[in-house]
């Protein structure tokens, strides 16, 4: 178990009370062959973090996340089944996608199921209203990210990343037109060249994790490395050059690319 970040371990300073959250990185077998596609949701801009940015299903975690995990016990710590329930939520709120779940066989039970956490309803009740039940082993742990500090620390955000296989049937996804204004579905070679191109926003965080998602031909490639990469909290320090700041991160998560311009970067 990794221990409780308290301070960041390169500059000393105290790490900033950060937020829970969890995010959904969805892969589709790419029906034209090729590198598997992701889900990318695009926020609308008026959004507070990361307003505009092209990122992956996700959300903070929510009370009812950590009550639903209490009742259902196992053998995850609490906040990482709670957030594990969150990426679940967040995927079936904001793509309207039921993944890590079984017992998923309607469609239309994911369009009732969205309406119904719209409308204030709990994970949990839905999951018992359509007889569903978490199904943890289909979420693999890639990451986690937290960032030292920010000039607004509502948005420092403690986020674990999981990866799922949508597999070879193409799910029906669609935009939930309140905190995202479109979705689509690329490969992560094609998301970076549209950011580069200047077709979307991608913040420091989600390039990276592209980048390193690009290295893989397929799920289990990808859910291999994750293995053989252990999740430890991913922070990002700041570094003066002669050349000027550059936002870094540590080596050891298995990430190819490890800094990128202060002045480039997208902070969120």
């Amino acid at each position: 178990m990794e221990p409780e970040l308290t301070n960041h371990p390169i500059s000393g300073e105290p790490l900033p009370i950060a937020t829970p959250a969890a995010t959904m990185v969805i892969f589709r077998a790419n029906p034209d062959g090729g590198a598997p596609l992701l889900l990318m949701v695009e926020r609308v801009k008026a959004m507070a973090f990361a307003g505009g940015a092209a990122v992956f299903p996700g959300g903070k975690v929510d009370p009812a996340d950590f009550d639903y995990a209490q009742m259902l016990g196992g053998p995850l710590l609490l906040d990482e089944a709670a957030a594990r329930l969150a990426a679940i939520r967040e995927t079936i709120e904001e793509a309207g996608l039921a993944l890590g779940l079984s017992g998923v066989s309607d469609a239309a039970n994911c369009i009732d199921a969205r309406a119904a956490l719209h409308g204030g309803d709990s994970l949990q009740a839905v999951c018992n209203r359509f007889s569903w039940a978490p199904d943890f082993e289909q979420l693999v742990p890639w990451s986690r990210w937290r960032p030292p500090g920010h000039e607004n620390a509502s948005r420092v955000f403690d986020t674990r990343f999981y990866l799922v296989d949508a597999g070879d049937t193409p799910p029906l996804a669609t935009v939930d037109q309140t905190e995202n204004r479109m979705l689509f579905w690329a490969t992560a070679g094609e998301v970076l060249e549209k950011a580069d191109k200047g077709e979307v926003k991608i913040i420091f965080p989600t390039r990276r994790n592209l980048e390193r998602l690009a290295m893989f031909g397929d799920f289990d490639a990808a859910a291999a490395h994750a293995t053989a990469h252990p999740v430890s909290t991913v922070l990002t320090f700041v570094e003066q050059r002669a050349d000027g700041s550059w936002l870094c991160i540590p080596d050891g998560h298995g990430y190819p690319v490890l800094e990128e311009s202060l002045g480039s970067a997208m902070r969120g």
